[in-house]
């Protein structure tokens, strides 16, 4: 059933809200599972709809899934003997992919269409594909499949020629079970690697130096059962923050690592904003005077996150003065300017630069989600924004954001839903 979200704006934030657990290292940790040799439980996992689709692809490859939302998840991947991803299943997230490391890991083979998800640029995979061919072994691609097979995955060094989230993360996996010693050179460093490489250690196996440029994965023969926690979700907690700054707010963000939130905080202070922590909380604070606009430029963690460029674009579309914002990671990531223009914002995009001149307020209109962080944008500038805004395809939102809409209403967003024919 389709469905459009309702948001009558001009309401600051006010209150107390608790982050998530994290899209990004659930999407990782789930595949991972089927490394384990015994059953294992994972905790803190949002209730996403990305989390629900691994749910079903566990289960058509046999694992046993015992799963409720917003509590935990238990796998049994010992009956799992599939080695095929379904292109259903496959097109519906964009880590679908890491079903190859796993799977490959798992029993030396693995056949996955081409990932679905967000269209925010071209997202090749031949980093990943070298990394597996560097571990013995050989890929093919076959009607939009991929097909990789390796008689005795062995551990060897992996060059990166370009920093990959994806590739670290689909290396480590398939690298945890190889014979001998696995060191990825160049590897990105997000929280998210972090949390996978603990989850990984937890269950008996050998990795070291996530979180840094060089990875070393001794590979295991046996992984045990364990109970993880993953770590809250760094974008749904910038997300937040963004949106008690641009509801001129004042938020506590409970349940949140603070560290991750460097990049951004930087930025909201050098606007105006005031941003305090504690050890697991961040409270934003917005000047009721307004906020300064600012320049931008994406980068690999720990620079600024290419996932929070979309959310603070609609921010700095209020802001006093002209921002630029230079995204570096994905070259189709100022699609929602689009739907931010028809709001009242003042864009002009020059290839990979948004240049944001700020006006005195946007205005509600009917906007179209093109994408996850798209959705994110879309419902801070329905929040800053006189009058109603009208959210359609949702969908791209549910995918990454749990209960979003539940969470700004407990802080004083007027936002509904309702379906549409």
């Amino acid at each position: 059933m389709k469905e459009r979200m309702l948001i009558t704006g001009g309401h600051p934030l006010q209150g107390t809200v608790r982050v998530s657990g994290g899209k990004n290292t659930a999407v990782a940790v789930i595949p991972a599972t089927l490394l384990c040799d015994e059953p294992c439980t994972i905790e803190n996992l949002p209730d996403i709809d990305d989390v629900r689709v691994l749910v079903d692809i566990l289960q058509s490859l046999g694992a046993r899934v015992d799963y409720v939302p917003g509590a935990f998840m238990t796998v049994d991947p010992r009956p799992a003997e599939g080695r095929e991803v379904s292109y259903q299943d496959a097109r519906k997230l964009r880590a679908s992919y890491y079903l190859l490391g796993a799977l490959l890991g798992r029993c030396g083979e693995a056949k996955v269409p081409y990932p679905g998800g967000c269209r925010i640029g071209s997202r090749p995979i031949d980093q990943h594909l070298k990394g597996f061919a560097s571990l013995g072994a050989e890929t093919e691609e076959i009607g939009g499949t991929y097909h990789i097979v390796a008689e005795e995955l062995v551990g060897s060094d992996v060059f990166f020629d370009v920093v990959t989230v994806g590739g670290t993360i689909n290396v480590m996996l398939a690298a945890a079970k190889a014979k001998g010693t696995t060191i990825i050179y160049n590897a990105a460093k997000e929280p998210h690697i972090v949390d996978l490489a603990n989850f990984l250690n937890s269950m008996g196996a050998k990795v070291k130096g996530a979180g840094t440029d060089v990875i070393r994965i001794k590979g295991q023969g046996y992984l045990h059962t364990t109970t993880y926690a993953v770590i809250p979700d760094q974008i749904e907690t910038g997300t937040l923050m963004i949106a008690a700054a641009a509801t001129r707010g004042d938020v506590v963000i409970n349940g949140c690592i603070p560290t991750h939130m460097e990049a951004l905080t930087a930025k909201l202070l050098e606007m105006g904003i005031r941003v305090t922590d504690s050890d697991d909380a961040i409270r934003v604070r917005s000047s009721s005077s307004g906020v300064r606009a600012v320049n931008i430029k994406t980068q690999v963690y720990p620079g600024f996150p290419t996932d929070l460029q979309q959310p603070m674009s609609a921010l700095l579309t209020t802001a006093r003065g002209t921002s630029v914002i230079q995204e570096t990671i994905f070259e189709n990531r100022f699609r929602h300017m689009d739907e931010l223009s028809r709001m009242g914002a003042r864009v002009r995009i020059m290839d990979r630069t948004a240049i944001v001149e700020g006006v005195e307020e946007l205005h509600g209109a009917p906007v179209t989600t093109t994408d996850l962080r798209a959705g994110a944008a879309l419902l801070v500038a329905g929040l800053m924004a006189r009058g109603v805004t009208e959210i359609y395809e949702l969908e791209y939102i549910d995918r990454g954001y749990e209960h979003i809409e539940q969470k700004l209403c407990s802080l004083g967003a007027d936002i509904h839903r309702e379906a549409i024919c």
